[in-house]
């Protein structure tokens, strides 16, 4: 396992957590100081978030690239939507 592996959790887990987060400072039921541990928590997750996002977007822009380096571009279709 690689070392980000370990010191932060994956994309869906992160998101599934935040979810979490947001869902409990909504209800506003958690005490002052819970409340600012829970939003910190949920920043880390947020900059977790867009990490990986950010190295997602990379990787497929550089597996987009055409064998002289030009980017082969595609408009995304979302399945469904083909016409």
């Amino acid at each position: 396992m690689t070392r980000a592996r370990t010191t932060a959790p994956d994309f869906e887990a992160a998101l599934a957590e935040l979810e979490q987060i947001v869902t409990r400072l909504e209800r506003g039921e958690l005490s002052l100081e819970e409340s600012l541990r829970q939003f910190e928590r949920g920043v880390l997750l947020t900059r977790s978030c867009q990490k990986a996002l950010q190295e997602a977007e990379q990787k497929v822009a550089l597996l987009s690239r055409g064998p002289d380096g030009t980017m082969n571009e595609q408009e995304f279709v979302p399945p469904g939507d083909e016409t």
